[in-house]
């Protein structure tokens, strides 16, 4: 996805970085995971970073399918 100058962490949609740091944070804190202050995440498990990305992807793609449903009614 994207050109070939971006890399896949690079966001096509730069505005939407402070609604997904928020909702990172929103979804360790559902899990009980805390991530660190300083934002390096060496020291946590994989299982935990893994389990933030998997729910993160959850949520967006339920928010897709609301907004797609929206416009389809």
């Amino acid at each position: 996805m994207g050109t070939g100058s971006q890399s896949s962490n690079d966001l096509v949609v730069p505005q939407a970085n402070q609604a997904l740091e928020q909702l990172k944070y929103e979804v360790a804190q559902e899990l009980g995971i805390q991530i660190p202050n300083d934002g390096y995440y060496g020291h946590m498990a994989t299982r935990d970073t893994g389990a933030i990305g998997g729910h993160i992807t959850r949520r967006l793609v339920q928010i897709a399918e609301q907004q797609l449903a929206g416009q389809f009614k």
